[in-house]
């Protein structure tokens, strides 16, 4: 149903990195899972296409903003670099995509509440039909005010219960988990 011009699949890992994943959630089933959908979607023949932040905080080749040990992208497998939370804004991510035929997007990394649910957005925005990996995305508790945290299973909850809800004109949207994701 996208409205971009290709019908191919993508796999987007978004931020999966040492410094934003350290204190995420539930972090080693998590990765655990990106791994696996990364896996599968090699078997398929999809790509994966790995999108790395940098920023004030998250400086380009410290140790903090390497891809976790666990997740290792191939040579020929692109690779794109921003310094917003969507991964659309300011990368060449639309011309990889169109490259390579996208019209669907299998989304998962971190953080939930920043760069994934803004690369949903933005991926919805521009056309594309979106699966959000329930289960293949993490964020950090957030404290607030002293006493007053939101926890990082309720904003990754609430992500997936609106990828599953939403509702865009011409474009599908989903929040399945990775053994649900038929990638093809």
């Amino acid at each position: 149903m996208t409205t971009r011009s290709g019908s191919g699949s993508a796999l987007l890992v978004v931020d999966v990195q040492v410094g934003v994943v350290a204190q995420a959630w539930d972090r080693d089933r998590i990765v655990g899972n990106v791994s696996l959908a990364v896996r599968r979607a090699r078997e398929a023949g999809v790509p994966v296409v790995w999108v790395q932040h940098y920023d004030e905080e998250l400086k380009r080749d410290s140790s903090d903003w390497q891809w976790v040990p666990e997740l290792e992208p191939l040579p020929g497998e692109a690779r794109i670099h921003k310094s917003y939370n969507s991964s659309f804004e300011g990368t060449e991510l639309v011309a990889e995509l169109d490259r390579l035929g996208v019209g669907r997007i299998f989304l998962a990394g971190a953080a939930t509440n920043w760069c994934i649910r803004a690369t949903a957005y933005g991926a919805l925005d521009r056309g594309y039909d979106v699966t959000l990996l329930s289960d293949a995305h993490t964020t950090q508790d957030m404290e607030l005010a002293p006493g007053r945290v939101v926890e990082a299973r309720s904003v990754i909850d609430d992500l997936n219960v609106a990828l599953r809800w939403l509702a865009y004109p011409g474009r599908s949207n989903a929040a399945i988990s990775v053994a649900e994701a038929t990638f093809a």
